[in-house]
């Protein structure tokens, strides 16, 4: 969505965080409003009437920080808004009660819906999306820069070739896991979405750099997923930023015998969570690993 142009010094935070939170329940609802540390309520004109939720969509904000995301969706010439704004900090502003109707989905449609700003709760991650290298500079489309350590390189689902994206960090992570949570818990929200999902036409946050799957399957209870886990067989494994050699290493080779959690499976490539570091994640070719058994959930 259009913002204004306003320069502002970089920020600085870590790189792209993982799920390592059992997401205990730190927020309640109350009155469709969000209750917990850290969270504040401005109220947005930009809304409709009441709504039944029976989804959670994740967007990034593709903005400089989180309150001048806040401040554009609080202003009418946006008619844009969502019901939560979650800061690289982890912080949280809500927007709208969850039961009112934002205007977050735009054109949109899933399982057969259409105009998925009637039937999904909306939370803006706030992320600068993709980004655009330029020798060893990562700019945003408002021009601000990041160091290689707030990007990934990625190849998202809906297109061909890599690119470059801002990460999320650690807190935002853990924070939209227990978000995830408990709204899906609360009005027994049936699946938990990305924008790219519901407008894959033209949309494309939150981002390969967001891990959504994991969110998804650890908020809808689907414990196989969450759990299984495989062990390193070659002597040396590589771990990528994205799913094919052409990648940049993620972290330095792994050792025979690594166990490692796997949070998306492809044909040639697995997402893994290295077992016991939360903060180390990457892509391995699936030669050179093999199935363990699960944990107990």
């Amino acid at each position: 969505m259009p913002r204004p142009r306003t320069r502002r010094t970089p920020r600085r935070s870590p790189g792209t965080g993982s799920l390592a939170t059992d997401a205990p329940d730190t927020f309640t609802c109350r009155d469709h409003r969000l209750v917990g540390p850290a969270v504040t309520y401005r109220e947005t004109p930009n809304h409709g009437g009441p709504i039944t939720p029976r989804y959670l969509v994740f967007h990034y904000t593709a903005g400089h920080s989180a309150k001048d995301s806040c401040d554009w969706l609080c202003n009418p010439v946006a008619q844009a808004s969502a019901h939560l704004v979650v800061g690289r900090d982890g912080t949280i502003t809500q927007l709208a009660p969850f039961n009112i109707k934002t205007w977050h989905a735009g054109t949109s449609h899933w399982e057969g819906l259409t105009g998925l700003n009637e039937y999904a709760i909306g939370i803006e991650m706030d992320n600068a999306g993709r980004l655009t290298r330029t020798g060893d500079r990562l700019t945003a489309w408002f021009g601000e820069t990041y160091p290689a350590s707030q990007a990934v390189q990625a190849k998202h689902k809906l297109d061909q070739e890599p690119a470059w994206w801002h990460t999320y960090t650690q807190k935002q992570i853990e924070t939209a896991l227990k978000l995830a949570f408990l709204l899906v818990k609360e009005y027994g929200l049936t699946d938990v979405l990305g924008h790219e999902d519901i407008a894959p036409e033209r949309k494309r946050d939150p981002g390969p750099a967001f891990p959504l799957e994991s969110i998804r399957s650890r908020a809808l209870g689907r414990k196989g997923e969450q759990d299984e886990r495989c062990r390193v067989t070659a002597d040396s494994l590589n771990i990528r930023k994205g799913p094919g050699a052409e990648y940049d290493l993620a972290a330095p080779a792994l050792r025979k015998g690594t166990l490692l959690l796997i949070l998306e499976k492809g044909a040639r490539w697995t997402k893994v969570e290295v077992d016991g570091q939360g903060d180390l994640e990457g892509w391995v070719s699936n030669k050179y690993i093999e199935p363990v058994a699960t944990h107990p959930s």
